[in-house]
């Protein structure tokens, strides 16, 4: 299937954001599982064909009202040839392409679009079908399997399609982005990014996945996968890989002796704890120009509650001034507000979300009226403060 053709053409467009299972075969429109009515009263499905006529990299207006079908001859709810639509018989339109009928219903002024002429004969067919099975439907939903020059999913991304957000999602298509440290809310950044265009995902970090991991990590890992102790990097770039290409594991822990490999990503989430080793990688990324989010939790139990804050902070080459006064880099064990070890799933969540919906403002995705480039989250208060606006 031509997904170029589609996604330049408004109305195969639609057909497939509603869900209607389209190919183009020996350019032929066709749609494919619809519902319709033998001779035995029985629902089948069977496949619409149109011929499909294009103008350069998109669709025209159909050249004829005629359309064709693979399957049995439709009927009415009791079982009677469709007689005032039938045109022609069998044909050959090329190699696993067999057509069974051709139909022909002309609205005044013709079909203006494929959308316009494929759902109208649809309707004709589906209005018997839903007589005997009140669910019988065109619109499947179908997974539309992707080649790896065509996307980075491994599917469709109908979600942007449908939501009408393909122009603003283009803007994530980075070609780099790295996520240092994968553990509570690396992990959760990683979910984030996975699900947007970025071209690769570079994953750094040299801890094992062990049970504790995965009570404060996205999905569900198997007694089989803890037991084996997997490096966490290639532990999530598994389990991201069934959606989508570009994920790179690097299993080994950022810092100075190493920092260089950051040069060449486009944006870099670091979710490392605070201390003297965070400095190397912060001071490469300001010597490399690269924008980079820095994430932080503090929790602690008081009186038997858990209390806290969750920070974000942005850095970029416009603007590092503030970096150093909200972010500690010195060794670990020195107090500071967000050395402490609690952590918790929603919190790590919620963290990562934070720091992605600041990429996501950074890229022109969201709309951004703050310009803060720290952002702090208390528990108790249920306040979100922004500070060092732009």
């Amino acid at each position: 299937m031509s997904l170029q053709l589609i996604n330049r053409s408004p109305d195969l467009k639609r057909l497939q954001d509603e869900g209607y299972d389209l190919e183009i075969r020996h350019s032929h429109l066709l749609v494919k599982a619809v519902p319709y009515v033998n001779s035995q009263r029985e629902v089948k499905l069977g496949i619409l064909v149109s011929e499909l006529t294009t103008a350069g990299e998109h669709t025209a207006k159909p050249k004829t009202h005629v359309a064709m079908f693979v399957g049995e001859y439709p009927c009415d709810v009791n079982g009677s040839d469709l007689h005032q639509i039938k045109h022609d018989g069998g044909k050959t339109l090329g190699e696993n392409l067999v057509i069974t009928h051709s139909f022909s219903s002309k609205p005044v002024g013709g079909y203006t679009d494929y959308y316009h002429k494929m759902t109208a004969y649809i309707a004709i067919f589906l209005t018997h079908a839903q007589a005997i099975d009140p669910k019988a439907t065109a619109q499947t939903f179908p997974v539309i399997t992707t080649s790896e020059n065509e996307s980075v999913f491994k599917y469709l991304d109908t979600a942007s399609s449908r939501a009408e957000i393909n122009i603003a999602t283009t803007k994530l298509e980075q070609t780099k982005v790295a996520i240092v440290g994968v553990g509570g809310t690396g992990s959760y950044v990683l979910d984030l990014v996975a699900k947007t265009p970025v071209s690769e995902i570079h994953l750094f970090d040299g801890d094992d996945f062990l049970s504790h991991n995965a009570f404060r990590a996205p999905s569900a890992a198997s007694l089989e996968e803890l037991d084996a102790k997997p490096k966490k990097v290639v532990y999530f770039a598994g389990l991201y890989s069934k959606m989508r290409r570009g994920l790179v594991a690097h299993d080994y822990h950022v810092d100075a002796s190493n920092v260089a490999e950051l040069q060449g990503m486009a944006f870099v989430f670091l979710c490392i704890d605070s201390g003297g080793g965070k400095k190397s990688i912060v001071d490469g990324l300001e010597a490399f120009g690269i924008p980079f989010i820095d994430v932080g939790m503090g929790v602690e139990m008081v009186d038997e509650s858990l209390r806290g804050a969750l920070r974000v902070t942005t850095s970029i080459p416009e603007k590092r001034d503030h970096f150093r006064t909200r972010v500690s880099l010195v060794d670990a064990g020195v107090n500071e507000e967000y050395d402490t070890n609690i952590q918790v799933a929603d919190l790590n969540a919620l963290n990562a979300a934070l720091a992605v919906i600041k990429w996501k403002k950074l890229c022109g995705f969201y709309l951004d009226l703050q310009n803060e480039y720290n952002s702090t989250y208390t528990i108790d208060g249920n306040s979100l403060i922004s500070d060092d606006q732009a």
